[in-house]
Formats: structure tokens, C-alpha cells, sequence
């Protein structure tokens, strides 16, 4: 079962590295004379294609699983920079062959070579060092017909937590902290504990254990619960702890007046068949609330009559650029929802970008957040 990736962007970002690579090795090979310096240039080039090729099959689940996260994260993190350097040299050696190459123009091309092989690599080594600076994101969701015993009250959301040699137990703490400091009604937990079999998933229970809210603690389930086949370990030893996982359930909670139905289901593969079935856990004259790791069924879920959709697994992206107002993130191929709040008609959906990281450890214009929901009639 492949992980969430649409092979035909994933394969065309490899065969672009690739090429890149070779037009830069070819280009080097005229500069290095025969002997020990050249015989490194054809290691190091084959190292980085044999790298490119690894970092494509282990988006795979089959070949995850056999390796561990730090392996799967530094072979995709050499095949992303090494690509990104040679795709930048050979673009900047194309445009110099265009140009009459004089002597006085080789200190600004060694120059321009510098900043173009080492930009890509500080800009990485910027977005690891980040990529734990947790936030408290506050969002207000307009609910029509909201009941006035609902008005105001607060979700607070931690997702894609992916516990690992990349996020410590300590850091978790400290997220798990400041959601507790929001003084929500609800907890909820929407999916990606851990990121592979032999992740610290006890650890990650025993720390979503310490979560509190009013009405309780609730879960579902997200895509590497299933990819490690922990979904049923973990559901057991989360209710234990007082975390309630919904698996194609439903839970009613009560508001003064008011209700509050509080649905979840299990990951949804992309392009499957969305909630088959899901809309059985509705509930008539009450606010209809689905928690879904995948936040592409927003619109079926709108469909059904849901009133708000609750999701992660985006990570906002995890990298993500600014440019005219619009951000530009790998996860735009995937699906339109990506972060924040969206809406179709009387329904919303919320994204939030969740606290850990998957692929590369690195967090660029995708801060991990702990979410703050707070309904509001209109």
C-alpha cells in the first residue's frame, strides 16, 4: 500500500535530480583532470543517484518499513540537497555557456557556484533547527444556528505528533503542556503518533495520557497507525489512559442544553472511496463534528451534513513559501486543504500543520502548531 504520495510529481522530482546531477557531473568531469580527484567525482555522483533512488522507493510502505526513520530521513534529505545544488549548477553553467567565458568573470562564477551548492544546505540546516518551535494557533469557526450553549466552546487540537529520533518525548511534553493551558472543553488527538513500527509509541500514549479537557479526550486514527499496524495496540492502551479513539464511532457530548456529536474515522486513503458509511454516525439536532486524519474528504463530509471536519496529516506542508499572498507547498499536490480553515457552504474544515515531521526533519514556512478551535454562532 503506497503512503500518501502521487507517484506521477514524486517521479518527475526524481528524474529532474537526476538529470541535474549528470549535466553537473559532465560538466565537472571537463574540469577535473584523470586520476583520484576524478574517481571521487563518479563516487560521489553515484552515491547521490543511488541516494535519488532510495528516497523515491521509500515513499512506499512496503520499503519503509524495513528501515528506520533516521535511515529513510537522511537518504531522501542527500537525494533532496544534492538535487537541488546540481539542478542550480546545471542551470547556472547553462547560462554561463552562453556567455563568452573571460577571466575575469571566474572569481563571480566560483563566487555564485559557493552561494548556489551552499544555500540549499542552510536553508535545511534552518528548518531542522525550527522544526520544534511549537505555537498555539487560535482559529474561530462560525457555526449557523449555533446553540447558545455551544457559542464559545474550545477544541484543542494535537496531531502528527510522529514521535521519533526527531521529536523527543520531552518536546512532546512540552506541546502536550500548552494544550493543556488552553483550558479546552475538548481534547482531540487526530492521528500520526508515531511515523514507523519501533517508533517510542508508548511513550507518545503515555504523554497524550496527561491531555485534559472537560468533556474527555478523543481520537482517530491516522495513516501511520495503519502503515505500522499498531491501530488496535493502540486504541486499547489509549483508552486506558483515558483517550478514547474513534474508529467509525460516534460519541454524544452534552453542553447545558446542548450536544456536541463527536465522530471519527480511520485514515482514508487518497482517491479512495471517502466515508462509506460515515454518514450513519450523524445525529439529528445536534452539531455534528468528525474528526478525519486525511482532510481530503472535507467536501464529502460536507455532503453528508457534517458540520465541522477536524484533520492534520498535511503538516501544512512541512515547507512552505510565501509568494504573492498564496502559499506553495509540496502538499498542494495532493489536495486543496492543506492548512487552516476552509469552508463549503454552512460547513468548515480545519487543517492544522501538527507538531512533528515526516521525510525530512526540517519545518519551513509550515510552523508546528498546537490548535485552538473555538466555536462561534453567526
Amino acid at each position: 500500500m503506497p503512503r500518501s504520495f502521487h507517484v506521477f510529481p514524486d517521479l518527475v522530482f526524481l528524474l529532474t535530480c537526476i538529470a541535474a546531477q549528470l549535466t553537473l557531473a559532465l560538466w565537472a568531469r571537463r574540469l577535473v583532470k584523470p586520476g583520484w580527484a576524478r574517481a571521487v567525482l563518479y563516487v560521489l555522483t553515484s552515491a547521490c543517484l543511488v541516494a535519488d533512488a532510495a528516497g523515491y522507493l521509500m515513499l512506499y510502505a512496503r520499503v519503509f518499513l524495513h528501515f528506520s526513520t533516521p535511515v529513510v530521513t537522511w537518504t531522501q534529505g542527500v537525494a533532496l540537497m544534492t538535487g537541488l545544488c546540481a539542478l542550480g549548477m546545471a542551470v547556472l553553467g547553462a547560462a554561463l555557456r552562453r556567455v563568452p567565458f573571460r577571466e575575469d568573470r571566474r572569481e563571480a562564477f566560483r563566487t555564485v557556484s559557493t552561494a548556489v551548492l551552499s544555500t540549499p544546505a542552510l536553508v535545511i540546516a534552518f528548518g531542522i533547527l525550527h522544526r520544534a518551535d511549537f505555537r498555539l494557533s487560535e482559529v474561530r469557526v462560525p457555526v449557523r444556528g449555533l446553540a447558545r450553549d455551544l457559542d464559545g466552546l474550545r477544541l484543542v487540537q494535537v496531531t502528527d505528533i510522529h514521535l521519533s529520533p526527531f521529536l523527543s518525548e520531552k518536546q512532546l511534553e512540552r506541546a502536550i503542556d500548552m494544550a493543556n493551558e488552553t483550558r479546552a472543553h475538548v481534547a482531540l488527538v487526530t492521528g500520526d503518533l508515531i511515523s514507523r513500527r519501533g517508533d517510542p509509541l508508548d511513550a507518545c500514549l503515555r504523554q497524550i495520557g496527561r491531555l485534559r479537557a472537560e468533556a474527555g479526550v478523543f481520537g482517530c486514527m491516522g495513516n501511520h497507525e495503519a502503515y505500522a499496524d499498531v491501530e488496535d495496540y493502540t486504541a486499547a492502551e489509549a483508552a486506558r489512559r483515558g483517550v478514547r479513539f474513534l474508529r467509525y464511532q460516534a460519541a454524544l457530548l452534552r453542553f447545558g442544553n446542548a450536544a456536541l456529536n463527536l465522530a471519527g474515522v480511520d485514515y482514508q486513503p487518497f482517491h479512495s472511496l471517502y466515508l462509506v458509511g460515515a454518514e450513519r454516525l450523524l445525529a439529528p439536532r445536534c452539531l455534528n463534528v468528525l474528526l478525519s486524519h486525511q482532510p481530503d474528504v472535507f467536501p464529502v463530509a460536507a455532503e453528508q451534513g457534517w458540520d465541522l471536519t477536524i484533520g492534520g496529516h498535511t503538516h501544512g506542508g512541512q515547507i512552505g513559501v510565501e509568494i504573492l499572498h498564496h502559499n506553495v507547498s509540496p502538499a498542494r499536490y495532493y489536495t486543496p486543504y492543506v492548512r487552516g480553515l476552509y469552508r463549503i457552504g454552512s460547513s468548515a474544515g480545519y487543517v492544522s500543520t501538527g507538531i512533528g515531521t515526516v521525510g525530512l526533519p526540517v519545518r519551513l514556512g509550515a510552523p508546528p502548531e498546537v490548535s485552538l478551535i473555538r466555536l462561534c454562532a453567526t
